[in-house]
């Protein structure tokens, strides 16, 4: 064969090769909205046809006896056949894969926490694992969303009760006041402004709270000395520690210097000392400790409340939780927040917060990077 001939034939396939790929490729995005089975027969049509067209012009271009050519088309056409055969395969079982991916997100509309399973291209694998994936982290926000809708509407009702109560008090003894039926006055004038200061620790906890959770809580770093905030915090509980009867001990507070926010850190331990102190028996001795490790601060405070139940434990920190029917016998009712706070706080510092049980009560750990 001449190069004269190579050249005919080759321009001849490339010119059907171009002309049937174009309306291939046009037939496509008219079709691309129809099934996949569909769109993969035409590829397989548009390369036969190429084929086909090519051998025509080769069949034109050069002498070919009549057994040869018949020969070649039964071969065109049993290949055609195996290709579109092959074709409708394949366009089947991704067609049913991508229904069962259909359904799989069709599910995760509903809630449902899905595994798509079956043979598939490592594509859509890939798909489905991320499907699942999905689902379960969308199962998981879903809980979270709950007991956090729950743990609001406990707090609601918790803080309803709680400054509902102080309120009917101060409200009875300023008309036992007004009315003159009071005998000790000074006294009434005592606890009204007792439970004005309990009203107030409650609100500006819940403001803390509200800030903590909407990512508001800007912190004002400086080298402080941790020192300085528990002495504060000792010396500001002193007389609500000396009223029930507990002592403070705050001999293994040392100087401990690091880069913290200190309005916000201050109320973080001045919350961990009151509740040791609220809750611990009376007689017993609220133990605090601050020390440095090797990057971290820590502040210990060790209560005498007698324990806490396992299971409790890991709630502590929870918003609205209160503690177990234990500790609520407590002359004292909170709504559940001052913890709350704490765990806040401190993870605002990138620092950690937790309770163990110890003998004859509880300890709390807070801990903050240094700087």
């Amino acid at each position: 064969m001449s190069g004269n001939d190579v050249l005919i034939i080759v321009t001849v396939v490339l010119m059907w090769a171009l002309v049937i790929g174009l309306a291939t490729l046009l037939l496509q995005r008219l079709i691309r909205r129809t099934s996949i089975v569909l769109q993969i027969c035409l590829v397989v049509a548009g390369t036969i046809g190429s084929l086909v067209a090519g051998m025509m012009g080769a069949f034109n271009a050069m002498v070919i006896s009549a057994h040869d050519a018949q020969v070649m088309w039964y071969v065109v056409a049993i290949a055609s056949a195996v290709a579109v055969a092959l074709a409708l395969v394949l366009g089947v079982g991704v067609a049913r894969s991508t229904k069962r991916l259909i359904g799989a997100a069709a599910g995760i509309g509903r809630g449902e926490t899905v595994a798509p399973g079956g043979r598939m291209s490592s594509e859509l694998s890939a798909l489905a694992a991320e499907l699942k994936s999905t689902s379960e982290k969308l199962e998981e926000s879903r809980r979270r969303e709950l007991a956090i809708e729950q743990a609001r509407r406990e707090l609601v009702a918790w803080v309803s009760h709680d400054l509902r109560t102080p309120l009917a008090s101060m409200r009875a003894m300023a008309e036992a006041l007004e009315d003159g039926v009071a005998d000790d006055v000074h006294g009434y004038h005592q606890r009204i402004i007792a439970q004005a200061d309990q009203m107030a620790v409650l609100v500006n906890d819940l403001l803390e709270l509200s800030k903590i959770q909407a990512g508001a809580l800007v912190l004002n770093r400086q080298q402080l000395d941790l020192y300085d905030l528990v002495s504060d915090a000792i010396a500001d509980l002193a007389p609500v520690a000396a009223h029930r009867g507990i002592a403070i001990n705050g001999d293994a507070v040392v100087r401990t210097s690091a880069s913290i926010d200190g309005a916000s850190l201050g109320r973080a331990i001045r919350n961990l000392i009151l509740n040791g102190i609220l809750y611990s028996k009376p007689g017993s001795t609220v133990d605090i400790a601050v020390r440095s490790g090797e990057g971290w601060a820590l502040v210990a405070v060790e209560d005498g409340c007698g324990g806490i139940s396992t299971e409790d434990l890991g709630h502590l920190f929870t918003p609205g939780w209160q503690k177990d029917a234990g500790r609520t016998k407590s002359r004292y009712s909170g709504a559940g927040v001052g913890l709350s706070v704490v765990a806040g706080i401190v993870q605002a510092h990138h620092g950690s917060v937790d309770v163990a049980n110890v003998d004859g009560g509880c300890r709390f750990t807070l801990q903050v990077p240094v700087s």
